[in-house]
Parts: C-alpha cells; sequence; structure tokens
C-alpha cells in the first residue's frame, strides 16, 4: 500500500494528506476540549449554586426578621393546609330516643348516627352508659367527650324466675323456665326484657313495642298499644291493665327547624307528601308559633292534629 500512494499525482497526494491530518486533529479535540472545559464548568456551577444558597438564606433571614417585627410571617402561612373543623356542640341526650341529625349535631359521623338508628329500629336498647361505648364508629375519644351527657332513664329490672324440678321414670332432670306473674310497667321505659314479662307478650311483640316508642318519641297513653304491628284488639285487652303512662317523657318535633326526613319518621305524619306541605308551609311563613296554624292543612284531619299535637314543638 505504501508503494501505491506513490501511483497517486501530485494532487491527489495532497488531498490524502489534509484528509489524514483533518482526522486527527478531529480526534485530537474529542481528547483535549473535556479536559480544558471540565475545571471550568465546575467551577461555575459550584459558583452558580453557591450564589443561590445565598441568595435563598437571605430570604429566609428578611422573612424570619419582617415576622418577628411584625409578628407576621406571610411566607409560612402560605404553606399551611387550610382543614375546616367540623363545629359541633355538646348537650344532654337519651342515644334511645333521639333522631340522627341530633346525633350529627353531636359531633358523630352521619354514617355512624345511621348505625345507631338502624340498632334501634331493630329493638336495639342502651342500658347503661357504657354500652353507648360499643357503638362501631364511636372512639373511646368521642366517648369519653359524650359520656357526661348521656341521660337514660331509669329502669328497674325485674325478672320472676321460677326452677322447677321435673321427675321422669327413667330420667331425673333440672327444668328453668320463665313464669309471667301479672305486673305493672311503664311503657316509656320498658326495655324488651320487661315486656316479655307480660303475659301476651313475646319476643316479637316486645321488640315492636320498643320500635314504635322510638319513632313516636314516646306514648302518650297506653290506648296507642294498638297502633304497634302484632296487637290486635284480643291481644290489647289482655294486656292494657299491665301498664301506665303517668308520667310520660316525650321527645317533640321542633316543626320550625325540623326536617323533611325527620318529620317523615313519625308515625303520625308518615308519608312524604305530609312532610313535604308542612315543610313548605314552615318556609313561606318564617315562623310558626302554634299548631292552629298548620290545620287548615288539607292533607291532615282534625284526629291526625289531636294525636300529633303531644308531639310537636314551636320554639
Amino acid at each position: 500500500m505504501g508503494k501505491g500512494f506513490f501511483y497517486f499525482n501530485r494532487s491527489q497526494r495532497i488531498g490524502i494528506l489534509v484528509l489524514l491530518s483533518l482526522i486527527v486533529i478531529a480526534f485530537a479535540l474529542t481528547i483535549i476540549i473535556p479536559i480544558l472545559f471540565k475545571n471550568k464548568e465546575a467551577k461555575i456551577d459550584t459558583d452558580f449554586l453557591r450564589e443561590v444558597a445565598a441568595f435563598k438564606s437571605s430570604l429566609k433571614e428578611k422573612e424570619r426578621k419582617f415576622g418577628k417585627e411584625n409578628n407576621f410571617y406571610p411566607f409560612q402561612n402560605s404553606y399551611k393546609t387550610d382543614k375546616k373543623e367540623t363545629k359541633y356542640e355538646l348537650f344532654k341526650f337519651n342515644p334511645n330516643k333521639v333522631d340522627s341529625a341530633t346525633f350529627v349535631r353531636l359531633g358523630i359521623k352521619p354514617y355512624v348516627a345511621k348505625n345507631i338508628i338502624r340498632y334501634r329500629n331493630k329493638g336495639g336498647f342502651f342500658k347503661t352508659v357504657e354500652s353507648f361505648s360499643k357503638v362501631y364508629g364511636i372512639s373511646a375519644e368521642k366517648f369519653q367527650e359524650l359520656k357526661p351527657y348521656i341521660v337514660l332513664e331509669e329502669i328497674q329490672q325485674k325478672e320472676d324466675i321460677t326452677s322447677v324440678q321435673k321427675n321422669d321414670s327413667t330420667q331425673r332432670t333440672k327444668l328453668t323456665y320463665i313464669v309471667k306473674k301479672d305486673t305493672i310497667l311503664d311503657l316509656n321505659s320498658a326495655d324488651t326484657l320487661n315486656l316479655q314479662m307480660i303475659k301476651g307478650i313475646g319476643r316479637g311483640i316486645a321488640k315492636n313495642i320498643v320500635n314504635y316508642r322510638n319513632r313516636l318519641g314516646g306514648f302518650c297513653n297506653v290506648e296507642q298499644l294498638k297502633e304497634v304491628y302484632g296487637i290486635n284488639e284480643e291481644v290489647y285487652e289482655k294486656i292494657k291493665s299491665s301498664f301506665i303512662t303517668e308520667t310520660p317523657k316525650i321527645e317533640k318535633i321542633d316543626v320550625n327547624k325540623a326536617s323533611v326526613e325527620r318529620l317523615k319518621s313519625h308515625p303520625y305524619i308518615k308519608t312524604f307528601q305530609r312532610a313535604v306541605v308542612i315543610y313548605e308551609y314552615r318556609r313561606k311563613k318564617i315562623r310558626l308559633n302554634n299548631i292552629s296554624q298548620l290545620k287548615h292543612l288539607e292533607e291532615f284531619t282534625a284526629d291526625d292534629w289531636k294525636k300529633l299535637e303531644p308531639y310537636l314543638s314551636f320554639k
């Protein structure tokens, strides 16, 4: 190949030498340039970062001095997350009677309030203050906060249990059963166990009575037992003498504040249409002072208003 080089004419040889020279120079530059500029760039980057850090430090110092002198921290406040605190109030309440809206006012979450109402509708009953702490969704801290405000009616539980021994020719066994005797109960405080002590009342009817009492807000008179599902005229005649309502404790509906849902939940209003009629009339009147202002509503009869009157409040 070396000899072949000389077969090119003079101009061709010069062109080849120039091309080779350029290749060598380019290769050399790819090695030399990074070495020359590396330290310079590093120096420039270091200086720039140092200047940025100094600038940030001066801003923080100015902010600190400004806040100290004026008791104000604009930059710091801008990073705070604005969380809305849920407002609620604490007051005395009976968990066996109040509605879901009242539970929410006490700071109980809506889904927990619904669980409580569902539990009561199935015949559940809070016998002690501590039993309220077992409600799913109520933390120990929340229970301790509510505990001083929980008011339960004192329920005197009476159990007549008679043990009977039954002798058999082949084996001797002991049979224990409950003998239901005549007794007098307060219809507004008796729980399902108390109610089952009355002749003619089984477990199902006892739950229905408690459930209906919670929906009513309390019984005004014994005759209202006829409205309970499962109690016909015959059963009523058998059990009516076993109950009293001397001091009825009625949970009233504040007509001027109650929602459509709250109005509808009462057995004597019952339908959505009736609840809306009261709600809309109240909204137009702004404030109602007594039941007579509602008696012109065609959706209700005179007998309906007579039943409702003890359960309505006009605060």
